[in-house]
């Protein structure tokens, strides 16, 4: 199974720590950002790992290398214009997916002490039927509305009324590349194509426990520092 690292944000809220970086090269406790989902990825048996860039992108590249410090292969793909997450995603979906085989994709900005590769063990088979399969985390204060309903007993996922128990996707997913089937490329979001499948019933999730931190304000950065750093 390959790998995708979500990385070619503009990183707006973060600025201006972000005026002349990218968001994923941000340093907490002497790593850069990125370096947290490599590790993670590497430790996971993960070997194939690509990474979207955009915003000061060859930096990622620059910086990082080939992967060979973590026994990884990266590969970078550079977004001139943005292509948003399905886009972003689609553009090298060829490379991403053999077949029918399934694939993980994270985003770069969050953090997540997530035992990925007992997650991972733990999902249900991704096919045709079950297009993805999403990690959900209980709502941050900032996100405190939630994105999608779980039904604990089926394992899929619901979208929800204002009444609704709901869970935060944690930008952590499989995915099946039948999800981007018959799409045009170019910038495409992710959400309409996730509630379109969840409407379907054809996209499960399960709610984590692990710390996870969207890292996206210079506040979260410092929060992520104080647990890190002490």
């Amino acid at each position: 199974m390959k790998a995708m690292i979500l990385a070619a944000g503009l990183g707006k809220r973060m600025r201006p720590l972000t005026d002349n970086t990218p968001k994923p090269l941000l340093r907490v406790a002497g790593r850069y950002l990125i370096e947290f989902h490599l590790e993670r990825l590497a430790e996971s048996g993960f070997k194939e790992v690509f990474i979207n860039t955009h915003w000061l992108g060859e930096q990622l590249p620059k910086t990082l290398g080939d992967g060979e410090r973590w026994g990884l292969n990266i590969h970078y793909h550079h977004e001139n214009i943005l292509l948003e997450t399905a886009g972003g995603i689609l553009a090298v979906l060829p490379f991403l997916s053999e077949g029918e085989q399934p694939f993980l994709v994270v985003n770069g900005d969050v953090y997540t002490e997530l035992n990925l590769q007992a997650w991972l063990n733990d999902a249900p088979e991704i096919n045709t039927q079950n297009l993805a399969h999403l990690a959900l985390v209980k709502n941050p204060h900032h996100h405190l509305r939630g994105d999608f309903g779980l039904d604990t007993e089926t394992g899929k996922l619901a979208l929800f009324d204002e009444q609704s128990a709901a869970f935060t996707y944690s930008g952590i997913a499989l995915f099946h590349p039948d999800f981007f089937k018959g799409l045009d490329t170019g910038p495409i979001p992710l959400a309409p194509l996730l509630k379109k499948y969840i409407q379907a019933h054809r996209v499960s999730g399960k709610l984590t426990l692990d710390y996870w931190l969207d890292v996206g304000t210079p506040e979260r950065l410092d929060v992520l520092k104080r647990r890190l750093e002490g």
